[in-house]
């Protein structure tokens, strides 16, 4: 673990410190380029845009990019540890946008002192980008930051903590009880954790079809139900009439586990409780709700999925977030809506349904790869993920009205 540790530091020291640059896209070489980048030639554009605001889209990097900003509240599993910790993190996820869906992204740290302040600030910058991604921002403020920016912003604003884990999770949990045999409407979900990412994960699901009442959330205190007087507005929308109050009463006979709380908080002996044919989803970082090996050596009939890369079924947010700014941004979404994240459900879940190509199984390093058990959802390094779920969120955008312009001809065929 220490030699990782030092790896890591050194990936992010060298040979330059950090994980992203600027790279110039026009010549800049002689007088003329210069006279042309800058002063006097710039004058053109800006009077452009003056007149007409979308010009920006032609003669500005506005349409290809994505701010990644964050006040470092709830970074990862480490919590609160200020906005220029979280650095590294915002670096990280601007370098995926950029490796995954061909998206500059610039990382944004803000500090403040009321939440208002952070939305005042965000807002007023905003029309520099084609999107906002925040990320690492703690519950149930991060509710009332993105509902706030949604409203003030002219682009798409989407908190990935909360919509990416989602969709990834809803596209893994359709296919998993498609081969358990199960209903999701029928089925009765117990989700361990009350954050952005399990509140969001329980709405995505019942959009999907599960039921309201057949969810069970638990906080740090337990069962959320309708008698507790300690509950925020978030939380109230899942609290059960019911006499349950810890997580052994509501496991038993649960067709579906969500883990999006801490490590090691399910036991094998409350797995065990659990339905025939469960589908369990620990996705707590870096160290899941129930190691992978207990769970198995407990049951043989479950379907599994962590967080991590080194198990299978991994539940990744790089599958959703770089494709949807991708195809919101290439319609000029002005934000990113229930069915644009539905068609993004769709688009993974399907794709793990076709044959492998090769180069993903070398990537992944298997030699084989076929829908079922072990393989629920697509590979994060899957190259068809972008023309798939892109074309599918700006199908969904133009449909549903939040676009702007229609598809570009052609727009990602693969």
């Amino acid at each position: 673990m220490t030699d990782f540790r030092q790896q890591a530091l050194d990936y992010h020291e060298y040979p330059t410190p950090g994980k992203i640059s600027v790279e110039l896209t026009t010549p800049a070489e002689t007088s003329k380029d210069l006279a042309l980048a800058y002063s006097p030639g710039v004058a053109e554009p800006v009077r452009e845009i003056a007149q007409d605001p979308d010009a920006a889209y032609r003669y500005t990097a506005k349409g290809n990019m994505v701010a990644v900003i964050t006040n470092g509240t709830a970074i990862l599993g480490l919590g609160n540890l200020g906005p220029l910790a979280s650095k590294p993190v915002m670096e990280g996820k601007a370098l995926l946008f950029k490796r995954f869906a061909g998206l500059d992204s610039i990382d944004i740290e803000v500090n403040h002192r009321t939440t208002q302040d952070f939305i005042n600030t965000v807002a007023n910058i905003a029309d520099t980008f084609g999107g906002i991604n925040l990320e690492d921002i703690k519950a149930p403020e991060c509710f009332e930051i993105e509902q706030a920016l949604i409203e003030r912003c002219n682009v798409p604003v989407f908190h990935d903590d909360q919509h990416g884990t989602a969709i990834v999770t809803a596209a893994g949990m359709l296919n998993a009880l498609e081969i358990q045999g199960k209903n999701l409407a029928e089925s009765r979900i117990v989700c361990l954790g009350a954050g952005a990412a399990a509140i969001a994960c329980m709405e995505l699901l019942i959009k999907c079809g599960a039921q309201r009442e057949h969810i069970y959330m638990l906080d740090s205190k337990g069962v959320i139900h309708t008698r507790r007087d300690d509950l925020n507005e978030y939380k109230q929308l899942f609290a059960n009439n019911t006499d349950k109050r810890t997580l052994k009463d509501v496991i038993e006979g649960a067709d579906i586990f969500v883990g999006v709380s801490g490590p090691n908080l399910l036991s094998a002996e409350e797995l065990k409780l659990m339905a025939p044919n469960p589908v369990l989803f620990a996705c707590s970082n870096p160290d899941p709700e129930i190691k992978p090996e207990t769970a198995m050596a407990a049951r043989d009939d479950l379907i599994m999925g962590t967080g991590r890369s080194d198990y299978p079924n991994q539940v990744n947010n790089v599958l959703c977030f770089p494709f949807m700014f991708r195809g919101a941004l290439d319609v000029r979404a002005t934000a990113i809506n229930d069915e644009m994240k539905v068609a993004a459900v769709e688009a993974i879940r399907q794709l793990a349904k076709e044959p492998v190509p090769e180069s993903v199984l070398k990537a992944a390093g298997v030699k084989e790869l076929t829908f079922g058990r072990d393989y629920i959802i697509p590979k994060p390094i899957d190259p068809r993920l972008c023309p798939r779920v892109s074309r599918a969120v700006a199908e969904a955008a133009v449909k549903s009205g939040a676009a702007k312009i229609d598809l570009p001809k052609n727009y990602m065929q693969d």
